[in-house]
């Protein structure tokens, strides 16, 4: 029983919390389970911000942990638990690098150059927020897309 509370508490409130491929037992019966988190309300924020731009296509697809934003055709952007991923121009690392929020990207040990992740702190102002979600969706103009499998 006390396995059954605490894992409703992982599912309210802002953070939609699912649980990554696994199982859990409570007495006799086994559940499975999958963990996929993300902030609603970034999600909801970051859908308004895009549907004030104008001539762009937008798709929304579960993945990295999260929800990604496709414009498009393209990764734009995407939230995980309650940070942003961002995915810009490798050229603005040192200036990106330097905004306060902000997580360099390590995959496999090493980092990527054209994503990071920020912080809440980093995007809190609608002035901050802004900044991250025109310099993801300028370089999405020029980004390659992914293969197609």
């Amino acid at each position: 029983m006390a396995t059954e509370q605490l894992w409703n508490k992982k599912c309210v409130g802002n953070l939609r919390m699912y649980c990554r491929s696994g199982y859990f037992q409570i007495g006799s019966f086994h559940y499975k389970y999958s963990i996929m988190g993300y902030s609603i309300e970034l999600a909801d924020r970051v859908r308004e911000w895009l549907s004030t731009v104008d001539n762009i296509e937008v798709e929304e697809k579960k993945m990295f942990s999260g929800l990604a934003f496709l414009v498009n055709g393209k990764m734009c952007i995407n939230i995980s638990h309650d940070n942003l991923m961002c995915r810009y121009n490798p050229e603005l690392e040192d200036v990106v690098s330097e905004k306060k929020g902000f997580l360099p990207m390590i995959m496999r040990g090493k980092q990527l150059k054209d994503y990071c992740y920020v912080e809440p702190v980093g995007f809190q102002q609608p002035s901050d927020f802004e900044y991250w979600m025109k310099i993801c969706l300028e370089y999405n103009s020029i980004a390659k897309a992914s293969k197609k499998k």
